[in-house]
């Protein structure tokens, strides 16, 4: 592994697992590199296995590599109930990797003191297990040494049970990314679904009518934050449901807030219309009559309202990327086909909804203008090395697009939208075993970093130098307590408590919505924190919750979205960015 203290500039240095010299966390051993054809894996194509002597045995898939034994054996430290249940989850998921493949995750971080980390983590249908985390703090802008870092944990997790790589879309994982995929020809880089459509959301944010009511919009907000009269006032009126809602990411929060106002529009009005809000010191306040205009506005919540409707298909699927109940891949482009066919249909001229769905596409890296039969052969190609599984492949794709057997019957058309993918292909694929066989592996992956996070655990304390027992107790420990904080991240229930949009940890994706320019100054005492009546967390009053699978709907008729858009057409969008 590479010693990232190390300040050597001549490259990267490879180092042995050492505790005294390896400065990330070592949390599963390195083994060999396991070869295509290694007796590690039993043969999927033929079913037999070099261990068993020729004899056939159904139902055997290829083995992962036994790579979390050193780390499960920390479990037996904890021996209470939920380590034991982390334990199984655990060895489930490494067993599902050659049956589903698995997705592996790189998320980096800054831990606010300096330091720089890179979090691994894999992904398959039965669970997220964290492997370790690197100190890259002094090789940042190396692709270099993530390229060395991504190529040690496909080893580790087994090539073949690797289908792609997760990363940022910064340049430096873009070019690691893509050194490796010419090092790995069967394994795919991709960028964070995710952090993809955040970009979009950002980019329409900085279009200049809807960054203006976006301002608007954040100065009703903070001024009503920022005043504990206030702040309870629109608690009452709103019957406990927040003005800011909370997303993932500061974007997200953004257009996730704006829909939350045109939600609660009417309580708004009738708050700065009532006796209460007159009598109040605050409405007389420069800054309260200002709200009190914005509010009144019938301009104001129009343009709102077009830009929750343009907007809204966006954070369906982002909600839905970064989702942990379902494996997202088979529904990003559905979820991106609705977003344009939103826009397309809410601006009609084609020069004004060519200006979103330039965003849309630039944002993609360039792949939305390839032709999705285009992209499944490409994952034949790379995902299926064997030319006579290929040739199967495309005959049985075939049988697929004329509806040939199963795939004609009545149920499974019923079926295409209201069974997920993988258990669509499981139910009614049996005809096309290679074809389904591929597409299982493909659509049981996730696409998506954002809900894969390690705030809590202070892993910068792993990386200084210790005692060598000290260091392995250390890892034993982080190992137990990220899985264990995923599983149950998981599995708990984000509406059970209210959340606060002024409390500090969400202020970093909140500050736009919630802190004021300058520093109050107000002396009355007003602004204590003591005085703010709890959040309800109330949102019954927005009506009842759509799921945002079943959103997606059915049927893709608009050739305009699947069809490449003409390069001039697409310079003539980019011109009018600045008019819209």
């Amino acid at each position: 592994m590479s010693g990232y203290d190390n300040t050597n500039t001549s490259g990267v240095e490879v180092v042995d697992n050492h505790c005294g010299l390896n400065t990330e966390i070592v949390l599963l051993p390195v083994p060999e590199m396991i070869e295509h054809d290694g007796d590690v894996y039993a043969n999927r194509e033929d079913g037999t296995s070099s261990k068993t002597s020729g004899r056939k045995k159904k139902g055997r898939v290829r083995k992962a590599p036994d790579l979390v034994n050193s780390n499960t054996a920390a479990l037996a430290s904890f021996p209470t109930m939920n380590s034991k249940k982390l334990s199984n989850t655990v060895h489930m998921a490494v067993g599902a990797w050659g049956r589903t493949g698995c997705s592996i995750l790189v998320d980096e971080w800054n831990s606010g003191k300096g330091k720089t980390f890179v979090n691994f983590l894999v992904y398959c249908p039965e669970g997220t297990i964290f492997l370790r985390s690197a100190d890259i703090s002094h090789a940042i802008d190396s692709a270099d040494v993530l390229y060395e870092l991504l190529k040690e944990t496909v080893e580790e997790v087994g090539l073949r049970n690797v289908l792609q790589v997760i990363t940022s879309c910064d340049d430096r994982y873009v070019i690691a990314g893509k050194r490796l995929t010419d090092t790995y020809p069967t394994v795919f880089w991709t960028p964070c679904a995710g952090r993809c459509i955040d970009l979009m959301l950002h980019d329409i944010g900085e279009l200049p009518t809807v960054n203006m009511i976006l301002d608007q919009a954040k100065s009703i907000s903070r001024y009503i934050y920022s005043n504990s009269v206030v702040l309870n006032m629109m608690r009452r009126y709103t019957f406990g449901v927040d003005l800011v809602d909370l997303g993932t990411t500061r974007s997200s929060t953004d257009f996730m807030t704006l829909k939350r106002m045109v939600n609660i529009r009417h309580n708004l009005q009738s708050m700065i219309t009532s006796e209460e809000w007159m009598e109040s010191p605050y409405s007389k306040k420069s800054e309260g009559f200002a709200v009190l205009d914005t509010i009144s506005s019938q301009s104001f919540w129009s343009t709102c309202a077009l830009v929750t409707r343009l907007t809204d298909p966006l954070l369906r699927l982002l909600r839905i990327v970064s989702s942990e109940k379902r494996p997202a891949m088979g529904f990003v482009y559905a979820g991106l086909y609705r977003a344009k066919e939103a826009i397309k249909k809410e601006l009609v001229n084609k020069e004004e909804y060519l200006v979103y769905w330039n965003i849309i596409d630039r944002s993609l890296e360039g792949d939305a203008h390839l032709h999705i039969r285009s992209l499944v052969y490409d994952c034949i190609e790379k995902l299926v090395p064997d030319p006579k599984i290929q040739d199967k492949i495309m005959k049985e794709t075939a049988s697929y697009h004329g509806g040939v057997g199963d795939f004609g019957r009545k149920m499974a058309i019923r079926a295409r939208d209201t069974l997920l993918p993988t258990e669509w292909w499981l139910t009614y694929g049996g005809g096309c075993p290679n074809l389904a066989r591929m597409a299982i592996r493909i659509l049981s992956q996730t696409c998506c970093l954002i809900h894969h996070k390690l705030d809590k655990i202070p892993l910068e304390h792993m990386h200084e130098r210790k005692n060598c027992l000290e260091h392995q107790r250390l890892n034993d420990l982080v190992f137990v307590q990220y899985n264990m904080s995923m599983k149950q991240m998981v599995s708990s229930n984000k509406q059970q408590e209210a959340v606060d949009p002024i409390s500090y940890e969400h202020i970093d994706i909140v500050e736009d919505w919630v802190i004021e320019k300058e520093l109050c100054s107000d002396g009355s005492g007003n602004t204590e924190w003591m005085a703010v009546d709890p959040p309800l967390g109330n949102v019954m009053l927005l009506g009842p919750q759509i799921d945002d699978i079943e959103a997606l709907g059915a049927g893709f008729d608009d050739r305009e979205i699947f069809d490449a858009v003409k390069d001039s057409e697409e310079e003539n969008g980019e011109e009018n960015i600045g008019n819209h």
